[in-house]
């Protein structure tokens, strides 16, 4: 009889871990706010590991606001009057992974080449913006144009390719590249957005945009990645960079 459970043990096993390895591809699954081996050695680096906020700070502040606390293993923006946060380091040619989730109704951004000189008050004065929206309900998902401001775009500049957010409530996979003016954006893994700063095309498109009135508008080739504080519920995890 012991032998039968030993043997029925052993089967149940070997059972679990065919099926788990099935599911994941034959791979461990992943976790959270951490890196594989493989990505170790090609230079990524953790910006948030579920735990500590310790590579960002508010805007033009020397700390994170307490509006936005770590909840459920994401940086979450929780309470209201927060502010933008930053990386603490600057970063010029770089590959950037996260995954976000908006609230019903919510809206929010990564930014990139941000400038904290004291002449400017907001991230979205120097820095290009790739939209976090709920599409369905947030009415500015439905203005500017051509889709321009939907999720994923270059915020009211250039409009997706093809959709790819998901629902407010689940998580979207972005990876931003931006190398020597060329930006490529992808949302869960589909490549809808792409074009080259400072180029005749981005300038006309900038004169044509709410940023006309800003003259440092995405002028900066290096600066801090910020994520906004549009005043809706939004997290963000698995924060990722590598130089390039």
């Amino acid at each position: 009889m012991r032998k039968t459970y030993t043997l029925l043990l052993v089967a149940a096993v070997a059972f679990c871990t065919y099926a788990c390895a099935t599911a994941t591809g034959g791979k461990a699954a992943k976790v959270d706010n951490s890196l594989t081996r493989n990505e170790k050695s090609e230079g990524w680096v953790l910006l948030f590991d579920g735990e500590s906020m310790e590579h960002w700070r508010g805007f033009k502040k020397d700390d994170v606001p307490a509006a936005w606390q770590i909840e459920d293993g994401a940086i979450a923006l929780v309470g209201k009057g927060g502010g933008d946060i930053v990386t603490k380091n600057e970063y010029q040619n770089f590959e950037l992974m996260l995954d976000w989730k908006i609230s019903e109704g919510g809206n929010s951004g990564i930014f990139f080449n941000v400038s904290e000189d004291p002449k400017f008050n907001y991230t979205f004065q120097t820095g290009p913006e790739m939209q976090i929206i709920d599409d369905e309900r947030h009415p500015d998902a439905k203005q500017g144009k051509n889709g321009n401001r939907k999720a994923g775009s270059n915020y009211d500049l250039h409009p997706l390719s093809e959709p790819a957010v998901k629902p407010a409530g689940e998580y979207n996979t972005v990876r931003l590249v931006v190398k020597d003016g060329n930006v490529e954006q992808y949302l869960n893994g589909k490549k809808v957005v792409a074009y080259t700063l400072w180029s005749p095309e981005w300038e006309r498109m900038v004169q044509e945009s709410k940023f006309i009135s800003m003259p440092d508008y995405g002028r900066y080739k290096s600066g801090h990645i910020a994520l906004q504080d549009h005043g809706d519920k939004v997290w963000f995890k698995n924060i990722k960079i590598r130089p390039l």
